[in-house]
């Protein structure tokens, strides 16, 4: 979870007044969060790198746009178009890449070990995440960038709603569909999973 950036509001309005400096602190703050997701939507770091780049060239020209609410969500929503334009160019779909599947602990799905894993784990591991990959993968575009958001990003449904431009009721149908999409996906693979990662559904 990205920390709450001291003096935001007075940054931003002092970027908006032309201050490069004090856009470059917000860039500084948010770059990672914005690489990420450019990245787990795009699949590439060049790619992720140009688009994140442009994200914020963009950001920057626009900030006249920006009425208020999450910065953070706000610059997201600015940073997926950016992506979606590179994806149009390249006419393919996003290829994410997941290394874990945050909230895995919950009935989102499997839970995976909290401690250092053994070779053995670390190939479970490894396993596991090639088919949350997949399933991921399977998703609508819509429902896959919710989840990205969401569970991967830590954002708040106002806040994807903010990014998505959609209503609330719109990102909790996304991610209540993304969520049993892939949990009946690794339900259906699970026969191929390490067997501390199966699903057991007939436990009592």
């Amino acid at each position: 979870m990205v920390s709450r950036l001291e003096n935001e509001a007075a940054l931003i309005q002092a970027a908006r007044r032309g201050r490069l400096e004090a856009f470059n602190v917000l860039v500084r703050h948010y770059q990672d969060g914005v690489f990420a997701l450019a990245y787990r939507i795009l699949g590439d770091r060049a790619s992720a790198d140009d688009a994140a780049q442009e994200a914020f060239i963009t950001a920057y020209r626009s900030l006249g746009s920006y009425r208020g609410g999450s910065f953070r969500a706000w610059l997201f929503r600015i940073a997926t178009n950016a992506c979606y334009d590179e994806l149009r160019r390249r006419k393919r779909r996003p290829a994410s890449s997941f290394d874990d599947l945050p909230g895995a602990d919950s009935d989102d799905g499997p839970a995976l070990p909290a401690s250092s894993p053994t070779p053995e784990q670390a190939a479970q591991q490894s396993e596991l995440h090639r088919a949350i990959e997949q399933c991921v993968q399977a998703l609508q575009p819509d429902q896959r960038l919710a989840l990205i958001l969401s569970d991967i990003e830590g954002l708040s449904y106002q806040e994807i709603a903010d990014s998505a431009g959609v209503n609330l009721g719109t990102v909790k149908s996304r991610l209540s569909r993304a969520r049993a999409s892939v949990r009946a996906c690794l339900q259906a693979v699970q026969e191929l999973l390490p067997p501390v990662y199966r699903l057991n559904t007939n436990e009592d």
